[in-house]
Formats: structure tokens, C-alpha cells, sequence
């Protein structure tokens, strides 16, 4: 039968080993890199708020952007030119959906156009095709850029019936969450509400 010192560990020892382990371990999940905080983006808010009966459903598609754009991270151009993501902080919602609702609200909020989503199943004479060009923060400017090219499409064969391309920049603080989502959101704002006037004076 062998002791505890015949495997060279006694129990007061077991003990601290264990009271070790259990510290690191608790400093490991410490130093885990912290939850990001969550920002979202608004819609415009002019216009009665209520569109007229009898005018035809626009149908909202949700924008295309490339692989840097279609995520939750907010992206920062630096002064090299090379596109990172801001740290610890995110939109609520994947980039392009998430531009998709505030697109559909701001025409509702306007009054000018009756919208609907293509999963909503509403048939509509004209479609909303949008691709985000840009949306992001640049650093050697210390701006918030935003470009978005749209397109009036006929739902039915496809025939593009309009087309222009629609950018906005605003100041930013701070680089960080907060001063990078405010900075973008009222960027966003003001091409969102160049882009449901020319929308809705077309449809």
C-alpha cells in the first residue's frame, strides 16, 4: 500500500493545487474578452406618417453590400486605406436587414408611399433594389461615410425605370460605439431621406 508521500503529493498539497487551479481558471474567464454593446440605427421621421389609399405597394429588397458590409460589425477605413472592425461594439441586426427596416420605415413614416417587404407576399408595380457601397467610419477624415446606389426596377419584367446613387457624411466624435453609431445613423438619416423622396416622386 503506498502513502500519500509515495506518490509525492500530500493532501495539504492536493489542496493548494486545487486553490491554484481554480484561480487561474477564474482569471482565464476574467480576462475573456467582454460582451459588445448593441447600437441600432433610426428612421426618418417627416411626412404625415400615413400614405394615401390607391397608390401602388413599393416593395423594399433587402440592399446587397459585399462580405465586409454584411454583418453585425461596424466597419472603420483607416488612414491606409484598410477596412477593420470596431471593437467591442455591433449593430443589432445584420447590416443589410437592418438598413432594409429603417428603409420601410421611413416611407411609412413619411406618408408618401404604401410599402411592403418581399416576404410579405403584396404584389407591387415597382421594386426597391439597393446595394450599399459604403458604410462605415474614416478615420483619417474623422467622418461617418454612408453611399447607397438604388434602383427603380418594374416587378414584373425587371426593366430598371430609375437609378442614382445617394451618399451622406456627418462629423464623429469619437471613434468608438457610441460615437461611431450616432455619427453613422445620422449619416444614414439624411441619405434615407433623399432616397424616399426620389422613390416616392417616381412610384
Amino acid at each position: 500500500m503506498m502513502s500519500d508521500s509515495d506518490h509525492g503529493s500530500t493532501p495539504d498539497r492536493r489542496v493548494a493545487l486545487s486553490g491554484l487551479m481554480a484561480a487561474l481558471a477564474a482569471g482565464l474567464t476574467g480576462c475573456g474578452t467582454a460582451a459588445p454593446s448593441t447600437f441600432d440605427l433610426t428612421a426618418t421621421r417627416t411626412g404625415g406618417g400615413r400614405a394615401s389609399g390607391g397608390r401602388a405597394v413599393l416593395i423594399i429588397a433587402e440592399p446587397s453590400a459585399v462580405f465586409a458590409l454584411d454583418s453585425e460589425r461596424i466597419v472603420v477605413r483607416t488612414g491606409t486605406g484598410e477596412l477593420t472592425y470596431l471593437p467591442r461594439a455591433q449593430w443589432s441586426d445584420r447590416l443589410p436587414r437592418l438598413v432594409q427596416a429603417r428603409i420601410v420605415q421611413s416611407f411609412e413614416n413619411s406618408g408618401r408611399a404604401a410599402v411592403a417587404r418581399p416576404t410579405d407576399r403584396i404584389a407591387g408595380r415597382l421594386t426597391l433594389v439597393t446595394d450599399l457601397r459604403a458604410f462605415e467610419i474614416r478615420e483619417q477624415t474623422r467622418e461617418a461615410y454612408v453611399e447607397v446606389a438604388a434602383k427603380l426596377a418594374a416587378s414584373g419584367d425587371g426593366r430598371v425605370v430609375a437609378a442614382r446613387v445617394f451618399f451622406a457624411s456627418a462629423p464623429v466624435g469619437s471613434i468608438d460605439g457610441p460615437g461611431a453609431s450616432a455619427a453613422l445613423d445620422a449619416a444614414q438619416r439624411q441619405m434615407m431621406q433623399a432616397l424616399v423622396a426620389w422613390a416616392s416622386a417616381i412610384s
